[in-house]
């Protein structure tokens, strides 16, 4: 479960990063590459999004099996 919480927390450090790079590269006038850098921190997101639902169902199952023991 701790690995789940982990990689989820690392793709919000990554999707916090593309959308730093973003606006610096928005700030700069180059809107294409900020475009892009945009797209990546949504992807990010999305995936940090998911990793968090599956550990947070984890989380569920473990805490049923512990009170409800075989």
């Amino acid at each position: 479960m701790k690995d789940s919480h982990q990689k989820a927390a690392e793709y919000h450090e990554l999707a916090a990063h593309a959308h730093r790079a973003a606006a610096a590269q928005h700030e700069k006038g180059d809107h294409q590459t900020g475009h892009e850098h945009s797209r990546q921190a949504l992807e990010h997101s999305r995936r940090a999004y998911e990793l968090t639902q599956e550990a947070h169902a984890k989380s569920g199952e473990q805490k049923a099996t512990l009170a409800n023991p075989a």
